[in-house]
C-alpha cells in the first residue's frame, strides 16, 4: 500500500512541546516564533523531518501556520481545515485563527507590542513572506529576527533523517522536449530579464528542467534539490549522490557540475562575489538565499521563476500522456465503482474503501502495461459526515463505517509515468434523499458551467470561478476553497501558477492542466465534491462568432452518478452536456475493459439521462 492509515496527529503532545519551545524561546530571548509548514524549498508536501507544523501542533494539513507567544499559541489554517484544526489540536493550548481573513503578518501587526523580538527560520520564509513579517513588526516597533538553527529541530530528539530516495530519468517519450533544449530556453528568458544567473530553488522546476525524477516526498516524485543556472556555462546541481544510481549520476553529469547540498551556501557565495546579477523568485525563494547571495555582494533580479509557466503549458508529449494516463485511470474508476455498488450497505469502511481503490488502479495499471508508480496524494474517502471535512485522512482512528444512506465522497488520484490524476466522485450508499440530490445538482451545474466555458485570452482563473459558484449562490450556499488547483504531469497534482479561485490572477495558457472541482459541504452531515480535470485549448473562433476564444477539453474520464442528479434542475444544454460526457466515457474507457460485470456496469451508469 502507498497510503497508510497510522494517526500522525497526537493532540495531547501539544502542551508539552510547546512549553519546551518556549523555554528555548526564553534561551534566545524571543517573545514569540513563527512555525510555517514549509521546507527550504517551500513545497506544500513535506518530507517527515520537515513537518515541524504538525509536530508541534497536531495538525496535519497542507498549509498553515503557527505563532507561539509567552501566553498564547495561535494555528493558522485556510477554509478546507476549518474542521480538522479543531479535531487535531489542543484547545487549552491552541487557538485556531482564519490565515485568509487574517494572515500571520496581519495579525502580529494588530497584536504584537513595542520592542517584541519574533523569531523566524529564514530558510522556511520566502523573501516576500519575510518582507511582509518585518513590516508587521517594524510598524509596532518590534524586531523580526532570523535564527541560525530552527528552534523547533533543537527541542527534539526525534528529528528524521534526510529523504535519500533514489533519482530516475524522465524519459523522452513523456517529457517531449531534452534537458538540453529546456535549459538553453529557460537560460534566454533569464537573460531577457537582465539576469546573469538564475537561483532555481522549486524541486519540480529541478525535476522538469533536468527530466528526473525522485521519491523524496509521498505520493509526489520530487527530489530534493537546488540548481543555479548561469545564462553562459554549465549548470550546478546541488544534490546528495546518495541519490543517484550509476546511470542517473552519468547523465546528469553530461547536464551539469553535480555538487553536494551542504555546499550550496559556498556556491551561493561564489556566485554573489562578481557582482551577479541573479534572478530569482521572492515568491518561491528562502529569504537565507537572498541573504546570503546579497551578502556576498550580488545584485537581485526579482522575477517569477522562469521554469514554473513552460512546465505548467504541457507540450504535445505531455498532453498526450496526461490523456492516456486519463483513460486507464477511467478504466481503474469504473472496476472500483462497479465493485463498491455490488457491496452491502454497512459491510465495508472508509480503510477498506481506500485499500480497494489502490489495487484496482495497481491491477489496471499492470494490465495496461503502465504500472501505478504511486498515488498522487492520499485519498479522501470521507463517508457520510465525514466527507465535510474537506481534506479528510481517514486513520484507524477516525475510520468510519459506510452505511446506507451516507454519500460517500471519494477524492484520490495517481502518478503514472505518462501522467498525474487527480478525480472526484461522490456515491449515495442506498437510496439517496432529495437534499442530497439537490446539493449534487446544484455541484454539478457549476462543474458543467466550467467544462463549457469559453473565454478570450488573458482570461485568469478569477475571472471564471464565479461560473462554478452561481448556482449554488442563487440557492444561498457556497464552499471555502478553490474551484481549481493546476496539475504537473508525473510531478506535483498541485501546480502553480495556475489555479481557478478568488486569489487565481495568472491567465489560463493552451497547454495548461487545471482541475474543475466546486463542492458543497454540509458539516455533521455530508460533503459533495466533483472534479475532473481539464486542459486549456488554443484560441479558435466558435462558429459565427468575431473573438478567437480558448476551451477546455475535459480528460477524466469516469461517470457521474445518475443516482445523485435531480434532472428537473438541469438546463436543456447541462443535460445534452451531460450525455455526451457519458457518451464519451463510454467510447473511450470500455475498450480499456475486459471484465463483463465491469461493462455491464459502464453501460447502466453512461445511460442518456431524460426528463
Amino acid at each position: 500500500m502507498f497510503q497508510q492509515f497510522s494517526e500522525k496527529s497526537d493532540p495531547s503532545a501539544g502542551k508539552a512541546r510547546v512549553a519546551a519551545l518556549r523555554a528555548r524561546m526564553r534561551e534566545e530571548k524571543l517573545d514569540a516564533f513563527i512555525v510555517p509548514h514549509a521546507d527550504e524549498h517551500q513545497n506544500e508536501y513535506l518530507p517527515e523531518r520537515a513537518e515541524r507544523l504538525a509536530w508541534l501542533t497536531g495538525f496535519t494539513g497542507s498549509a498553515g501556520s503557527a505563532i507561539i507567544l509567552a501566553e498564547t499559541a495561535h494555528v493558522f489554517t485556510d477554509g478546507r481545515y476549518t474542521l480538522q484544526v479543531r479535531s487535531q489540536t489542543d484547545p487549552t493550548v491552541f487557538t485556531p485563527q482564519d490565515m485568509m481573513a487574517t494572515p500571520p503578518h496581519e495579525w502580529l501587526a494588530e497584536n504584537i507590542k513595542t520592542g517584541m523580538r519574533i523569531g523566524f527560520d529564514p530558510w522556511l520564509h520566502t523573501v516576500d513572506d519575510a518582507k511582509r513579517l518585518a513590516k508587521a513588526c517594524s510598524g509596532n516597533k518590534a524586531e523580526l529576527v532570523a535564527v541560525d538553527r530552527n528552534l523547533v529541530d533543537a527541542i527534539r530528539n526525534d528529528l528524521p533523517p534526510p529523504p535519500l530516495e533514489p533519482v530516475a530519468i524522465h524519459p523522452f517519450e513523456f517529457a517531449g522536449e531534452t534537458p538540453r533544449d529546456k535549459i538553453g530556453r529557460i537560460a534566454d528568458a533569464v537573460d531577457d530579464k537582465g539576469a546573469e544567473a538564475l537561483v532555481v530553488t522549486d524541486p519540480a522546476s529541478i525535476c522538469w528542467l533536468f527530466n528526473i525524477r525522485g521519491a523524496d516526498v509521498a505520493h509526489t516524485p520530487l527530489a530534493l534539490a537546488f540548481a543555479i543556472l548561469p545564462v553562459k556555462g554549465e549548470p550546478t546541481l546541488f544534490i546528495d549522490n546518495r541519490k543517484l544510481p550509476v546511470k542517473t549520476e552519468a547523465y546528469l553529469t553530461q547536464l551539469a557540475g553535480l555538487r553536494p547540498p551542504s555546499e550550496f551556501d559556498d556556491g551561493l557565495r561564489e556566485l554573489g562575489k562578481a557582482g551577479t546579477k541573479v534572478m530569482i523568485d521572492p515568491t518561491l525563494t528562502a529569504r537565507r538565499i537572498a541573504d546570503e547571495l546579497t551578502g556576498a555582494g550580488a545584485h537581485l533580479v526579482e522575477e517569477a521563476d522562469p521554469v514554473r509557466l513552460p512546465r505548467a503549458r504541457k507540450n504535445a508529449a505531455e498532453q498526450q500522456g496526461a490523456r492516456n494516463a486519463q483513460r486507464r485511470d477511467g478504466a481503474a474508476l469504473a472496476a472500483f465503482l462497479a465493485w463498491l455498488d455490488a457491496q452491502q450497505p454497512g459491510s465495508l469502511d472508509e480503510i477498506a474503501v481506500v485499500t480497494a481503490l489502490e489495487e484496482f488502479r495497481r491491477e489496471t495499471g499492470e494490465r495496461l502495461s503502465m504500472p501505478l508508480a504511486e498515488i498522487s496524494f492520499d485519498t479522501i474517502c470521507g463517508a457520510g459526515p465525514n466527507g465535510a471535512v474537506v481534506h479528510y485522512r481517514v486513520t484507524e482512528k477516525t475510520n468510519r463505517k459506510v452505511d446506507a444512506g451516507d454519500l460517500l465522497l471519494v477524492d484520490s488520484g495517481a502518478q503514472y509515468h505518462d501522467g498525474t490524476t487527480d478525480i472526484t466522485r461522490v456515491i449515495p450508499i442506498d437510496k439517496p434523499t432529495d437534499e442530497y440530490r439537490r446539493h449534487f445538482t446544484l455541484v454539478l451545474k457549476g462543474m458543467i458551467a466550467i467544462s463549457v466555458a469559453r473565454f478570450p485570452a488573458g482570461t485568469r482563473g478569477v475571472d471564471i470561478d464565479v461560473l462554478a459558484r452561481n448556482a449554488l449562490w442563487q440557492a444561498g450556499l457556497d464552499y471555502a476553497h478553490g474551484t481549481g488547483h493546476g496539475v504537473g504531469s508525473f510531478l506535483g497534482v498541485h501546480e502553480g501558477p495556475q489555479n481557478i479561485s478568488r486569489r487565481g490572477m495568472q491567465a489560463l495558457l493552451p497547454g495548461m492542466i487545471v482541475s474543475n472541482e466546486p463542492g458543497y459541504y454540509k458539516a455533521g452531515s455530508h460533503g459533495i465534491r466533483i472534479e475532473n480535470l481539464v486542459l486549456v485549448r488554443p484560441v479558435d473562433v466558435p462558429e459565427g462568432g468575431e473573438i478567437a476564444m480558448h476551451s477546455f477539453e475535459t480528460l477524466t474520464l469516469c461517470p457521474i452518478d445518475r443516482r445523485l442528479i435531480d434532472v428537473s434542475l438541469l438546463a436543456d444544454a447541462e443535460l445534452d452536456w451531460l450525455n455526451a460526457y457519458h457518451a464519451r466515457v463510454r467510447e473511450e474507457v470500455s475498450p480499456l475493459v475486459e471484465d463483463g460485470n465491469v461493462l455491464a456496469w459502464l453501460e447502466k451508469m453512461t445511460a442518456e439521462l431524460s426528463r
